[in-house]
C-alpha cells in the first residue's frame, strides 16, 4: 500500500537532512534462502487475506477448486445453497489429500479417495465405512477444517490465521490508500464483469521481485514500448502508485487500452468522466495487482511456490455483453500480455543474480523507486512479527 508523499516543515534551528538519491534494497539472500521463504509462507501468506479464486469459476453447487496458500492446500467449493465455503484440503481420518485435482465438480459430497470418508459441501462428515458402528463420533467435530472466506471484487479471499486481520483495513484499505476512497474502485463494478481471457504464467523468480517490478516504472521506457505508446508518462519513469488518486493518462492518439492504441469497447457504465482515458494500478499485499482502465479490469493473482518460482494467474474482465457477444478482445489482452511477458522475463533475468557475490549486500533504489523501500520494510516487519 502507498501513501501520498508529503512535505513536512523543517525544524526551526536545523534544516532537515536530505534524502540520499540511492537507498539500499534487501540483500540477495532474501530472494533465494529457503528458510526466509518458509518464514514468508508462515508469517505472510498464511496470516493475511489471500485472493484464491474468481467466484464465478465455481458456478454451481459441487464445483470446487484447490489452491496453494502458503504451505497449505485449500479447497474452495460452492455448497447446496449457493454459498462459497473453504476448507483445508485434508481428510480428518488419516490426513490424505481430499481433492487431488486442481478443479472439478462433485454431485453431492466430497469423498476421500483413500478410505472413503465423505463430507457434505458444508464440510460435515456424512459417511464412512462402518461409521454406524461408531456412534460416539461427532460428525461436525470430525468435519473438514473450515477456512474463513470473504468475497470482494468478484473473488474469494481466504485467510489461514487463527484470528484473521481486518479485511476492511488490510484488503479494502489498499484501494483506499491508492485511490483515496472505495467509491473510485466500486464504480468499475468488477464483481459483475465477465471473464474474457485468463492466462497463467510460471515465472522462475521470487515473488518479491515481481511486486517490486509492478510498483515502479523506471524500467518502462526500456522494456515496455507498447505500454509507453499508450501511457506516455510511463516513459519518464513516473511511479504512479506512489500518488493517491493518480491515474496515468492515455496518449492523445490512443483511443483505447489496446496493443496498437486503437479503440476497445464501450466505457464501463459506472466510472466517472475523471476516470475515463486513465489507467490505475493497485497493489494489494501480499499477492494481488488490480489494473483499471475504462473498458475492462485486469487482475493478477500470485501463488508463490518456491524461493525462485511464482505462478501468476491473470484475468481480463469485461462487461458480460462484450464476452457474450463473442467480441474479439485480443488487442486489449495482447497489450498487457506483452507487458506481463516483458516484466516476467526481466524478473527471471534478475533472479540468478540474487545469489551472486555481487549482490550479497543487495542493490539500490533510485528516487522514483524509493517507495519500494516501504514494501521491503513491510516484509521484514512481518517476518519479525511486527506490523499489520
Amino acid at each position: 500500500m502507498t501513501t501520498t508523499p508529503t512535505e513536512s516543515a523543517p525544524a526551526a534551528a536545523t534544516a532537515p537532512a536530505a534524502t540520499p538519491s540511492l537507498l539500499a534494497t534487501l540483500a540477495g539472500h532474501h530472494y533465494t534462502d529457503p528458510e526466509i521463504f518458509r518464514q514468508e509462507q508462515e508469517k505472510i501468506f498464511e496470516r493475511l487475506w489471500f485472493c484464491a479464486v474468481r467466484s464465478a469459476d465455481l458456478d454451481k453447487p459441487g464445483a470446487f477448486r484447490t489452491v496453494r496458500v502458503g504451505r497449505e492446500s485449500v479447497l474452495i467449493t460452492r455448497n447446496r445453497s449457493g454459498a462459497l465455503r473453504a476448507f483445508l484440503n485434508i481428510c480428518r481420518h488419516r490426513g490424505a489429500r481430499l481433492c487431488t485435482e486442481e478443479s472439478g465438480e462433485v454431485r453431492r459430497n466430497l469423498q476421500c479417495p483413500y478410505h472413503a470418508w465423505t463430507y457434505d459441501l458444508d464440510g460435515r462428515l456424512v459417511a464412512a465405512p462402518n461409521l454406524q458402528k461408531m456412534p460416539d463420533v461427532d460428525r461436525t467435530e470430525r468435519g473438514l477444517v473450515t477456512v474463513p472466506l470473504r468475497e470482494w471484487l468478484g473473488y474469494a479471499w481466504v485467510c489461514l490465521a487463527d484470528e484473521p486481520p481486518s479485511f476492511e483495513d488490510t484488503v479494502i484499505g489498499a484501494a483506499i490508500e491508492r485511490l483515496g476512497d472505495t467509491a473510485s474502485l466500486d464504480r468499475y463494478r468488477t464483481e459483475g464483469l465477465a471473464l474474457g481471457k485468463r492466462l497463467t504464467y510460471d515465472v522462475h523468480a521470487n515473488w518479491k521481485l515481481i511486486i517490486e517490478n509492478f510498483m515502479e516504472c523506471y524500467h518502462c521506457a526500456t522494456i515496455h514500448p507498447e505500454l509507453t505508446e499508450v501511457l506516455p508518462e510511463f516513459a519518464d519513469g513516473f511511479a504512479a502508485q506512489y500518488y493517491v488518486g493518480h491515474g496515468a493518462a492515455f496518449a492523445e492518439a490512443a483511443t483505447g487500452f489496446t496493443v496498437d492504441g486503437t479503440e476497445g469497447f464501450g466505457r464501463l457504465p459506472g466510472i466517472e468522466d475523471t476516470q475515463d482515458r486513465r489507467y490505475y494500478a493497485i497493489t494489494v499485499r501480499p499477492q494481488v495487482f488490480v489494473n483499471l482502465v475504462p473498458d475492462h479490469v485486469i487482475v493478477h493473482r500470485m501463488f508463490p511456490m518456491a524461493p525462485d518460482r511464482t505462478v501468476v494467474e491473470c484475468d481480463w474482465l469485461y462487461l458480460p455483453e462484450v464476452v457474450d457477444s463473442g467480441a474479439d478482445v485480443s488487442k486489449s489482452v495482447e497489450l498487457f500480455h506483452r507487458v506481463n511477458a516483458q516484466d516476467f522475463d526481466a524478473c527471471e533475468r534478475t533472479q540468478p543474480a540474487m545469489s551472486s557475490r555481487a549482490y550479497r549486500a543487495g542493490g539500490v533504489l533510485v528516487p522514483s523507486e524509493h517507495h519500494i523501500g516501504a514494501f521491503h520494510r513491510w516484509v521484514t516487519d512481518r517476518l519479525a512479527g511486527e506490523g499489520a
